[in-house]
């Protein structure tokens, strides 16, 4: 004799049940992977980095100073671009890129060579940009130029000054022209910034007289708000920052510490909201370069830095602008509070 189950399968209330609880260990378990896989991009990025900070030494070591970021010279009416190729083009050979460091005509424009312009290197680029396409157009090579997010510190606010009277360079632990060595850093190779992050494909504002020159020198922006008071052009949806790894200019492969890591230079254009990076003239203009580029990253509480003697840390975007702008210089003889 068999006896039959009326029970068939589950209920559809038991069914409910079910997703429900599914959709709840879900819910429980995406954050959690999503802290483990930005932790492992944090510790990418780091490592990243690490390779930037061992190759800059080695260049220092074999070439008896750090690599400009660009050259320029007044030429009597403007200014001549003798080298704009980036500090980051110049230690290629130090992160095992030397074939394609080979493969640069130095005495070329690099907007001339698409052929290396339009490489991405993993070394320049933290796994968590969101962005990490290439820029521009080459009926060749797709992309003309790829970007990088880790960039040199070009000091507190003046880049290239004085273009007519002698080529005034920054305060930060690169700048066009002048080649660094470990002597001058009287701060204190481990209380000087040398690299810091970056965001890709930012939007970028431009001075609106790009020769327009400041004898007495233009004070530093306290305030975002106060950025953007400043004679700027009208925002151009086309023009970004920190898309170029080839070039030297501070806009592309430069920041400086007008302001704290991520801070948010707010700038609204045609209805949208923008966080932008501010250059008066660029180092090729005749007006004087000041530029409010920020350190940024996508890593929650802060940004990469790489310090001159070559350790990496995290520094909070809650830093003390004291603090930021003291890191920032190479002989500032600031004191560093903790």
């Amino acid at each position: 004799m068999s006896v039959r189950s009326n029970r068939s399968g589950f209920t559809l209330i038991e069914l409910l049940v079910v997703i429900a609880i599914i959709a709840v260990l879900v819910g429980l378990l995406v954050p959690a992977v999503q802290k483990v896989r930005e932790a492992a991009n944090r510790m990418s990025c780091s490592n990243n980095l690490k390779q930037l900070g061992l190759a800059l030494h080695g260049f220092m070591d074999t070439n008896n100073g750090l690599p400009a970021n660009g050259n320029y010279t007044w030429n009597g009416s403007g200014i001549t671009t003798t080298n704009a190729w980036s500090a980051m083009a110049r230690i290629l050979p130090f992160i095992e890129q030397e074939n394609l460091f080979k493969g640069i005509d130095f005495q070329t424009g690099y907007s001339l060579q698409p052929g290396i312009s339009s490489k991405r290197v993993a070394t320049f680029m933290c796994p968590s940009e969101t962005q990490d396409r290439g820029y521009g157009t080459d009926p060749v090579y797709g992309n003309k130029y790829w970007p990088t997010n880790y960039v040199v510190n070009s000091g507190t606010w003046g880049v290239l000054t004085r273009k007519s009277a002698g080529m005034v360079t920054g305060d930060g632990a690169f700048s066009p022209n002048r080649s660094f060595r470990p002597g001058d850093f009287t701060d204190g190779m481990s209380n000087t910034i040398a690299c810091a992050e970056v965001k890709a494909h930012n939007s970028r504002l431009s001075g609106a007289n790009i020769s327009a020159t400041y004898p007495a020198g233009l004070p530093v922006p306290q305030t975002p708000a106060q950025a953007t008071s400043l004679a700027l052009a009208p925002h151009n949806p086309a023009q970004f920052t920190h898309v170029e790894w080839v070039d030297g200019k501070v806009h592309e492969t430069g920041f400086t510490t007008v302001f704290t890591p991520n801070t948010k230079v707010a700038w609204t254009s045609n209805g949208t909201a923008l966080d932008v990076d501010i250059i008066l003239a660029t180092e090729s203009s005749p007006g004087d370069t000041y530029a409010a580029i920020t350190a940024r990253s996508y890593h929650p509480s802060g940004v990469n830095g790489l310090m001159m003697d070559g350790s990496v840390r995290l520094v909070s975007s809650n830093i003390s602008l004291a603090n930021w702008r003291a890191l920032g210089t190479r002989s500032g003889g600031e004191v560093i509070n903790d």
